[in-house]
């Protein structure tokens, strides 16, 4: 399976859970072996396998017990400033996003803008 922007969230936890369980079967590791490793309850394992939410403290610690931390990287990856941006910005980071334009009501009729 794909994660597609149509999927709803029940599906891909589930997707999730089934990948991390096939991880741990894949190393030869119990899902007490895992949680332990990962500092999480059996409880908590089990939940992620089965596409239960959890906090996500708890998939990282899974991720990283799996040594798949490093993929996360992929799954969302350092944001390239653009060059406009960059001169813009002067070298600072960005902070905030700023409100879209206002656009014009619908029901007005259309003017240059300059007769004020």
């Amino acid at each position: 399976m794909n994660f597609q922007h149509g999927i709803s969230d029940d599906a891909a936890l589930k997707e999730l859970g089934l990948r991390i369980a096939q991880y741990r079967l894949n190393r030869n590791l119990t899902q007490s072996v895992l949680a332990e490793e990962a500092g999480v309850s059996l409880r908590t394992l089990h939940r992620v396998e089965h596409g239960e939410s959890t906090h996500l403290t708890n998939m990282i610690r899974i991720l990283r017990a799996l040594h798949l931390l490093e993929n996360l990287d992929s799954l969302i990856p350092e944001p390239a400033i653009s060059p406009i941006q960059q001169v813009k910005m002067q070298g600072k980071k960005r902070q905030r996003a700023s409100s879209p334009p206002e656009e014009p009501e619908q029901n007005s009729p259309w003017s240059w803008g300059d007769e004020k």
